[in-house]
């Protein structure tokens, strides 16, 4: 008996002095998968720039919302088309930047938090968003008068859902990556916006500035790529090191006779 508890003793302390050593990730419930490591910030890297437009960027037109007299009394002046929206020194807004190659092959948990799209002054704000695949996206409708949000995916499911002024936001998810989905109001035939759906956590969208952030990039290789509504996707080749932060621009070139 007493050369057994002394067997026991010395396996338990030799586990407590030895622990299990994980490769890579922690394994999720679902066998086969692997989850994101926790990785220290300065064993990553940070990718960030601007997307410009080389050359004068096609002028918006104004939006005929005569149809509809509520949309008009939301509008002091009619507002124009955001199909091209760029800054005085040729930065361009909603453009979408991401990893199109290169990304680790784990399995990323969307975030907790949802993106929301509202329908104001009816219009689609923000007019490009992006989000996890199984994200939640919330539509919410601030007007007063109703709307309806319809996705043409060509990767995922469709889905048309009608929203009168004053109801709880819509809740909706895309299981599949896909950039980017164009969003229409069958109502209002004016109303556009574009959803992209990643399987990872590394694309921004660009702001007023059309500049981008990628953060917490492992040190690897990449296809960076940048997409726009209208002037297509342009690529660039990077190398990112562990704590190191890189600067790409990218810059669209519009044809001659592109017009609105």
């Amino acid at each position: 008996m007493k050369r057994s508890r002394l067997c026991v003793l010395t396996i338990a302390a030799s586990i407590l002095s030895n622990p299990p050593l994980h490769k890579g990730g922690t394994v999720s419930e679902e066998a086969g998968q692997t989850l994101v490591p926790v990785v220290r910030a300065e064993a990553t890297g940070t990718l960030t720039g601007l997307v410009k437009l080389d050359g004068p960027a096609p002028k918006g037109k104004p939006i005929n919302m005569a149809k509809e007299p509520i949309c008009v009394k939301a509008h002091p002046t009619p507002p124009l088309t955001e199909e091209v929206v760029a800054g005085a020194n040729g930065t361009l807004q909603n453009a979408i930047v991401y990893i199109s190659e290169g990304v680790p092959n784990s399995t990323f948990d969307p975030p907790s938090d949802p993106v929301v799209i509202e329908q104001k002054g009816c219009q689609f704000h923000p007019h490009v968003v992006a989000l996890q695949s199984n994200q939640k996206l919330q539509v919410v409708n601030s007007d007063p008068t109703s709307h309806n949000i319809h996705p043409l995916p060509s990767n995922n499911r469709e889905w048309n859902r009608s929203q009168p002024p004053g109801l709880p936001p819509l809740e909706e998810s895309f299981a599949r990556e896909e950039i980017a989905i164009p969003v229409k109001c069958n109502i209002h035939a004016w109303m556009r916006c574009y959803i992209a759906v990643f399987k990872h956590p590394y694309f921004s969208v660009t702001g007023a500035t059309g500049s981008f952030s990628l953060k917490n990039l492992p040190p690897g290789n990449y296809a960076i790529a940048a997409w726009h509504e209208k002037f297509g996707t342009l690529t660039q080749k990077v190398t990112i090191a562990a704590g190191e932060t890189k600067t790409l621009d990218f810059v669209f070139k519009p044809r001659a006779n592109m017009s609105e």
